[in-house]
């Protein structure tokens, strides 16, 4: 399992940020607000910024997905359809700076989910203007499939890099959190998410 999600991660993060604003090295903000998404607007983070989705499409893959926001929830759904010797993707990109600018997640220790997954594979990856090779710090987002909301916190300290060298992670150079469905194989996924903040 482990092999697998290496192996997605490398794919998935070569290709997920490569049609996203270019990135700025610019000041960091002053203070970045505990709630990222309730997804209360239907194209807006809780920032005032648009959600972005991206597929393996953009690598010859084709998977193909849905989103539904309603009623505070967002629900990505779809089929994982690989391209040739790669891992299949889906993501949901939340940015935390306007262009790509980097924003002081310091005063956090991670980030919180509620979340609920119908079926697929989930990780979540916190996006560092200091990674310059897409090999962002990651963990696996792991609830049962039971049908109810679950609460899940993600340590900063617990991403770890899927190919590279094992770096620190700086909180304070976040541009962006990504929220990854993945397989190596023909797949379905299916997960809804009510509220994405720091802790």
């Amino acid at each position: 399992m482990k092999t697998l999600y290496k192996v997605a991660l490398h794919s998935v993060k070569t290709m997920l940020l490569t049609s996203m604003l270019a990135f700025s090295t610019g000041a960091l903000s002053a203070s970045l607000p505990t709630l990222v998404d309730d997804f209360s607007n239907a194209t807006d983070n809780n920032l005032g910024l648009p959600r972005q989705l991206m597929s393996d499409t953009v690598a010859g893959g084709n998977t193909s997905s849905e989103v539904d926001i309603a009623a505070g929830v967002m629900r990505l759904k779809g089929d994982i359809v690989p391209p040739r010797g790669q891992p299949g993707w889906a993501s949901s990109i939340l940015p935390l700076g306007n262009m790509g600018e980097p924003e002081d997640a310091s005063q956090y220790k991670g980030i919180q989910l509620l979340i609920k997954i119908h079926s697929g594979n989930l990780s979540i990856s916190a996006n560092s203007t200091e990674v310059d090779n897409f090999d962002y710090h990651s963990a696996p987002i792991s609830v049962p499939s039971d049908g109810t909301f679950h609460q899940v916190k993600i340590p900063f300290e617990s991403m770890k890099r899927g190919w590279s060298e094992q770096t620190h992670l700086n909180p304070a150079t976040l541009n962006s959190l990504s929220i990854i469905a993945y397989a190596m194989q023909p797949a379905p996924f299916d997960f809804e998410i009510d509220e994405v903040r720091f802790y």
